[in-house]
């Protein structure tokens, strides 16, 4: 992938965290209680673009912050 688009990717990610008030501490707890082996650093490395997203985090991370696969894929 792009590493402009997993830049901005990553960000759409940061920012729905945040305006769901969560920290990447509790998001990552809330993947884990959903199976999804993943830790805080991971969170990190994933909203800067660092670390590529797997399909199955993004379902988890689109149910857990209410939020559209167009908040999370619009670049």
């Amino acid at each position: 992938m792009d590493a402009i688009i997993e830049k901005r990717i990553g960000n759409n990610i940061r920012q729905l965290r945040e305006n769901a008030g969560l920290t990447q501490e509790a998001l990552a707890a809330r993947l884990q209680v959903c199976g999804c082996d993943i830790t805080r650093s991971a969170i990190a490395k994933m909203e800067v673009g660092q670390r590529h997203i797997y399909p199955d985090e993004i379902i988890l991370i689109k149910k857990i912050l209410k939020a559209e696969y167009d908040d999370i894929f619009t670049v």
